[in-house]
């Protein structure tokens, strides 16, 4: 194998000739030390050893993708990788300014493995987020942005670059979703002015973020991060004064944005409003007396983007694991950020408030998706129906796990006066034709008669039937009895398409026969759910309640109370009030006790903006196991249940708990 060939996925790959023949000097040893905490990306000194008489750096740094496969795929579908190691093959060369210098680069779209091998900047000290920086300090960060903007400011080429030119991830009811929790977890201590920015920008978002895509605005590079701990600053022996560091979230946009970001948040409120227009004035030189960019258009420029450190601290905050010293710093940057937005005048820059409508999904998605590389990745549909009066309640779902090869089918019926029963294979082959799953038994077809409106499905097979139902939860066999379902599914709401993930929920009635051991159950347009979901779905690293719940008044309810570990509870669903538009949810709570056996005993769900409040009782329970290819268990119980709100209001629904072991 060639030199060049040698893949550099972690710190074990390296040779002492790979290191030679990519730095161009006798390498004759290294030693290796972990370096940062990062998450998505993982970083290394390398402490290297030449032949007498060579000269060569004493060090470099090693960055490579994270171990963690679940960061890893994070990182390449988000393009993080792609975006950092482009930046340093293509923008880098025609930059000034605080960039290390960059040995190597590698990186491979399909598994995410990324390599890069950039100078050492020790002993460079990190700058700290919460203490700030000196002027002197902040003087210099702002004068190495203006240089290193100032080469591509209004470039054409990086403009259309695409993996540079990203679609903003945040719309306003994400963002609305983001503060109310955010408000949630830090209640009192958000004081009314900081408030009043937030609910303003939420408000006002989807127009403000058009305002500032308009082409009049100049655009240029955006680190996305410039912040201090993302900055080393030069001390005796480095090799510069600054070096910026995570160009991961590098892209094009308002090219104000890092000055408006880092002189927001970088220094305390009295320093940076004693010397603003010094700063503003370092990046303005920064740029060069041959700019074609004035002084006023950056003071203004900064204006607009003064909320861009707003949204930071309020998403940033949302979407990591929380720690104390996270708590501390990300209080810090609303204080400091809202103060800016304040000091400048910008809330008079917002255009005015407007409702944001509920997406729907389209048509075309209601059939199979193109798999991604992920191996947990999954396409799946379900489907439920609840008919309190016959006593008896059953779901379905067609899950495709190609990279596995395995399709899941699950059809189950059950009731209170009546035993569970379950066709239940999670390793049926990978259908040819979606719309068919065949199974040793089983059989199960599925097709939208008209998109969006009515869908029909028909499973068969020998099921197994449980006059306990926790016995699906421990993998036990039950009686052997045939289960045949023809079900059509109407549409009775409004078709929802989630802001989060590439998931729909449609509130429906549903009419046909389900037949048990010739049993025949006759439904007619009792109520029911379906949802269709494509993407990496991971069930034993989450935990969550779902509930679609379908009140006598014709209201229909859904949530999802999402739990990750290390963050706060996650929320997204609708309240459809009839002949009303869609309320989304920002708050979905769920409180449940289970068991020893593992099925639910009581849950009560509230939804917000409303409130509705529910409490619901259980009537039949569907639970099954799921095994991951690793081993981790997962309980799934199932249940269709009738709901009853806090002002008198009644229903049925399902209500799905996901736990993990």
């Amino acid at each position: 194998m060639q030199t060049n060939d040698i893949v550099i996925e972690r710190p074990s790959d390296l040779t002492a000739e790979w290191l030679a023949a990519t730095l161009g000097v006798p390498v004759t040893g290294f030693t290796v030390d972990r370096i940062g905490t990062g998450q998505m990306s993982e970083c290394y000194r390398i402490g290297l050893t030449y032949d007498d008489g060579a000269a060569g750096p004493a060090s470099v740094v090693l960055k490579v993708a994270a171990t963690d496969p679940t960061s890893r795929q994070t990182g390449l579908a988000l393009g993080l990788y792609e975006r950092e190691v482009k930046f340093y093959s293509d923008v880098a060369p025609r930059l000034g300014g605080p960039i290390a210098e960059c040995y190597h680069t590698s990186y491979d779209p399909q598994t995410g493995i990324f390599t890069l091998l950039l100078d050492d900047a020790a002993p460079a000290e990190v700058g700290n987020e919460i203490r700030g920086a000196t002027i002197a300090d902040a003087t210099l960060a702002l004068t190495e942005l203006g240089r290193l903007h100032a080469p591509v400011i209004g470039s054409e080429s990086l403009a259309e670059a695409e993996w540079l030119v990203r679609a903003a991830p945040l719309n306003q009811a994400l963002v609305g979703q983001l503060w109310s929790g955010f408000a949630d977890r830090y209640g009192d201590a958000i004081t009314p002015d900081q408030r009043l920015v937030c609910e303003r920008l939420v408000a006002s978002f989807d127009a403000y973020m058009a305002d500032e895509s308009v082409p009049e605005r100049i655009k240029g590079l955006v680190h996305g991060d410039y912040r201090l701990d993302n900055m080393l600053f030069g001390r005796p022996g480095s090799k510069r004064d600054l070096t910026v560091v995570d160009w991961q979230t590098v892209t094009w946009g308002p090219a104000m944005t890092d000055v408006a970001y880092f002189i927001g948040c970088a220094l305390t409120i009295e320093d940076r409003r004693a010397h603003y227009d010094e700063l503003l004035r370092a990046y303005h030189q920064g740029l060069g007396p041959d700019s074609a960019i004035t002084a006023d258009q950056v003071r203004e420029g900064v204006r607009h983007q003064s909320f861009a450190g707003v949204m930071m601290a309020v998403v940033s905050s949302m979407l990591v694991e929380r720690t104390e010293r996270g708590d501390g710093m990300f209080l810090t940057m609303l204080d400091r950020h809202t103060s800016h937005v304040l000091d400048t005048g910008a809330l008079d820059i917002l255009p005015p408030p407007a409702a944001v409508a509920a997406l729907t999904p389209d048509p075309a998605d209601e059939g199979a998706h193109q798999p991604g590389d992920e191996p947990l990745w999954n396409e799946s549909w379900y489907w439920d129906f609840a008919d309190p009066a016959q006593g008896v309640g059953g779901w379905l779902r067609l899950g495709l796990v190609p990279n596995q090869n395995v399709a899941w089918i699950n059809a189950l019926v059950c009731g209170p006066d009546m035993p569970t029963v379950a066709l239940v294979d999670f390793e049926a082959p990978l259908p040819a034709d979606p719309a068919v799953a065949r199974a040793d038994g089983a059989e199960l077809r599925h097709g939208a008669i008209t998109p969006l409106q009515t869908y029909r499905v028909e499973a068969r097979g020998t099921a197994q039937e449980y006059d306990d139902p926790s016995a699906l939860l421990r993998g036990e066999p039950g009686r052997p009895v045939e289960l045949a379902i023809d079900l059509t599914w109407t549409t009775a709401g409004t078709p929802y398409a989630y802001r989060i993930t590439t998931r729909y929920e449609i509130p429906c009635t549903v009419t046909g026969t389900v037949s048990i051991d010739g049993r025949v159950h006759q439904l007619e347009a009792v109520p029911g759910q379906r949802d269709h979901s494509h993407g990496v779905r991971d069930w034993w690293s989450m935990d969550w309640v779902w509930s679609a719940l379908h009140l006598d008044d014709g209201t229909h309810l859904h949530g999802v109370d999402l739990r990750i570990p290390g963050m706060d509870p996650i929320s997204v669903g609708y309240i459809q009030r009839a002949g009303e538009p869609v309320t989304e949810t920002t708050t979905v709570t769920a409180e449940a006790t289970f068991s020893d056996n593992g099925l639910p005993m009581t849950t009560t769900i509230d939804y917000l903006p409303g409130p509705v409040q529910t409490t619901v009782d259980v009537r039949g329970h569907a639970p099954v196991r799921l095994v991951a290819p690793e081993g981790q268990v997962s309980f799934f119980p199932r249940a269709w249940v009738t709901v009853e709100t806090a002002d008198g209001r009644t229903g049925s629904g399902w209500v799905e708990w996901n736990r993990n072991l």
